[in-house]
């Protein structure tokens, strides 16, 4: 749950700062760094950000909402922070009101990929709307969880080498 709540408040924070600038502001930085059609994928980014976003915060989706994620994760890294190198905190002085401080690199992408990875693999966790979904379709199907029996041997074939 943790990894999902920083996750989800990280990227709806993003999104949100992309749409209080307004979509546009931002399509002018995709158009920069040679995004195709830069307005569309600036609407595109900022709705997934925000939507994604409340999506992880709730548990819903998750391994579906990870998949465009991870993506938008990967467009950011090769197009904007790959060139500033792997440093999330580039220091490139030091004046009298304290560090100043570059363009970030590419290892906050790779964290987020990394813990949209951990939910995909290790699901969304027992509180969220996932793991309700999943509980009731269990109920109504009257499936019980998996569990596995022991195997057994034939009798009277114990011990015997085949």
């Amino acid at each position: 749950m943790p990894i999902r709540m920083i996750l989800g408040v990280g990227f709806l924070v993003h999104g949100w700062a992309k749409w209080s600038r307004g979509p546009a502001a931002f399509a002018e930085l995709l158009k920069q760094v040679g995004v195709p059609w830069p307005l569309a994928n600036a609407w595109l980014v900022t709705l997934l950000e925000i939507f994604g976003g409340l999506a992880l915060l709730v548990g819903a989706f998750v391994t579906i909402v990870s998949i465009p994620l991870i993506l938008s994760m990967l467009g950011a890294m090769l197009t904007v922070n790959i060139k500033y190198g792997f440093s999330a905190v580039n220091t490139i002085g030091l004046a009298p009101e304290g560090p100043q401080f570059g363009p970030p690199g590419y290892e906050i992408n790779l964290l987020y990929i990394a813990g949209l990875v951990a939910l995909m693999l290790g699901g969304a966790g027992p509180l969220a709307v996932d793991a309700l979904r999943s509980r009731r379709r269990q109920r109504h199907v009257g499936v019980a969880p998996l569990r596995r029996e022991p195997v057994s041997e034939p009798s009277g074939t114990a011990g015997r080498a085949g």
